[in-house]
């Protein structure tokens, strides 16, 4: 199974998804890490990636994730994942379940203000707000709960479906 923690950028799917894996005992994937250059320096000048940018990305990701899936492996991602087609991309691994840390705009905002990020300046949480749409069929976490809590309830919700983690 691979578990793809989703959401806007300062969400906490990078924190959630460690905790989750480690949790799980499994490893932990961050999508970040996969972006080829081109897309971390538009990233880092504040410019929103296009779906154009996006497509070699979610397929590496697709790919990655399904060798595992097909090995029996299991694994977490952390990936925005912010539009269905973009899970649907996802998707074609296999087994996937989304887990969509959910919070608002003010809320992530002040995360976002807390932090450094390498290349995801504040700027772009409003381009990230407006691309997403919240998935009806993932396990919906909020990120007012502590980081224990929502790993309890990740792991209760995946257990209520499929019985294994």
């Amino acid at each position: 199974m691979i578990v793809v923690v989703m959401g806007v950028s300062g969400s906490g799917k990078s924190v959630v998804g460690q905790a989750l894996a480690h949790d799980l005992g499994w490893p932990f994937f961050d999508a970040d890490d996969f972006h080829p250059p081109g897309n971390v320096a538009k990233m880092a000048a504040g410019t929103p990636l296009t779906d154009a940018d996006r497509w070699p990305w979610l397929d590496r990701l697709s790919a990655e994730m399904g060798a595992i899936d097909k090995s029996g492996g299991n694994a977490v991602l952390a990936c925005s994942a912010l539009r269905q087609i973009y899970r649907d991309r996802i998707g074609r691994a296999g087994d996937v379940r989304f887990v969509h840390l959910a919070g608002s705009y003010d809320t992530i905002a002040a995360r976002i203000a807390a932090r450094k990020h390498a290349y995801m300046p504040a700027s772009l949480l409003a381009s990230q707000f407006a691309a997403l749409e919240p998935p009806p069929d993932a396990i919906t976490i909020s990120v007012d709960d502590a980081i224990p809590a929502q790993v309890a309830k990740i792991r209760a919700a995946l257990n209520s479906t499929s019985g294994s983690p």
